[in-house]
């Protein structure tokens, strides 16, 4: 039976199998943190403890399931449909800001007609500039940039960032910061950058004066209850949900210790109301200790080491860049909601990708990770052929 499983994987896993590794070693400590995490609302239902152990495993599934299918397309592909991608992206942010489906007070998802299921265009939006942009950026490795080349980048990112923010401010920046990054990978000048820098300040000048948005006072109140926490006071009109959520986040990391209260032992989780999200760190920190929470650290940087081999060693730039702003994208995103558990930042609503509970959020999970394993499947069949 050893045998015959390991000829499959062989067969039919290929690619980078240290980020095999990875997403499979994710999926378990999910399912066993998230069946914790969710001990309060597995209480309060009526459908059993067991209840949210089954729903979140069949949606790790899907996710991985959706990784499997895409790590076995042609990465070339999303070159040629990312352009429809950002426009339909486009379109379906700015319908969800006038008649999305509104959850804890944000309007960020969509309902699927038919089979029920919500989903964040946010997430389409992401992976749809990324390919784009890394499939622009591409084209020019080896020719001089021009401003007029630029400007479908600049406007793209721009355009994108902005309908983003208005029903999420915390992912519009950390979309623009992998863009960023992005772009000053793929070689481009200084001036220009500074050029995509000044029109998304005019953007958010823009959004912030015209109060245009749905959390752009949310936002504006977690930044300044961040501020006023470092200086040892808080405004009265400071998001007081944030600061009791950063409060209990610092009471699971305190009990925590350096080896943890132990799985299922958590205190906190019947106090964070997102135990199971936003904040699933603490509770890893807490059940885990400092050795399990520094674990999962490291295991988002070996992520991003081997997310950019990808830039050294592939042949082909567009693998490289796609591969390179795929993982930017869900590393960022997990240092962020590990800065915001620990304290180091104001409250975001991110979750903590491959860890936290999630519907669509594991599939364009899969979906990305997936992708960066086609381009590591594409460096890999480059050395057996050479």
């Amino acid at each position: 039976m050893m045998v015959t499983i390991s000829t499959w994987i062989k067969e039919n896993l290929k690619g980078d199998y240290q980020i095999w590794t990875l997403v499979a070693a994710f999926s378990l400590i999910s399912i066993v943190v998230v069946f914790s995490a969710t001990g309060k609302m597995a209480i309060m239902s009526n459908g059993g403890t067991l209840s949210f152990l089954f729903k979140h495993s069949s949606l790790v599934i899907m996710g991985l399931v959706t990784m499997y299918f895409f790590h076995q397309i042609d990465y070339h592909k999303y070159a040629q449909y990312s352009n429809v991608g950002v426009i339909l992206s486009i379109v379906l942010l700015i319908y969800t800001y006038k008649y999305g489906v509104s959850i804890n007070d944000a309007r960020r998802w969509l309902r699927l007609p038919l089979i029920g299921m919500t989903f964040m265009p946010s997430d389409l939006a992401k992976l749809s500039l990324i390919s784009n942009l890394a499939a622009m950026l591409a084209k020019r490795q080896h020719v001089q940039y021009a401003i007029q080349e630029l400007w479908p980048m600049i406007v793209k990112i721009i355009l994108i960032c902005a309908c983003i923010a208005l029903t999420n401010v915390s992912t519009a920046v950390l979309l623009f910061l992998t863009c960023f990054l992005l772009m000053y990978f793929g070689r481009v000048p200084t001036e220009y950058l500074a050029v995509l820098i000044a029109g998304i300040f005019l953007a958010a000048s823009l959004l912030v004066m015209t109060g245009t948005g749905s959390r752009i006072k949310t936002a504006r109140s977690r930044i300044t209850n961040y501020i006023q926490g470092i200086k040892g006071k808080k405004e009265k009109d400071a998001d007081k949900q944030s600061s009791y959520q950063i409060d209990r986040s610092f009471y699971a990391i305190a009990n925590g210790g350096l080896f943890g209260k132990g799985p299922g032992r958590s205190q906190q989780r019947y106090f964070l109301s997102q135990a199971d999200s936003d904040f699933v760190y603490a509770i890893i920190i807490e059940e885990w200790g400092f050795i399990g929470g520094f674990t999962v650290l490291c295991m988002y940087l070996w992520l991003l080491y081997r997310g950019m081999k990808a830039v050294d060693s592939s042949g082909r730039a567009f693998g490289g860049l796609l591969s390179a702003g795929l993982t930017f994208s869900l590393v960022i995103q997990a240092l962020v909601n590990m800065g915001v558990a620990t304290g180091l930042g104001p409250v975001t609503g991110q979750p903590l990708p491959m860890l936290s509970m999630g519907g669509s959020s594991l599939i364009f999970t899969g979906m990305t990770v997936g992708i960066i394993i086609a381009v590591s499947r594409d460096k890999v069949e480059d050395s057996v052929l050479a």
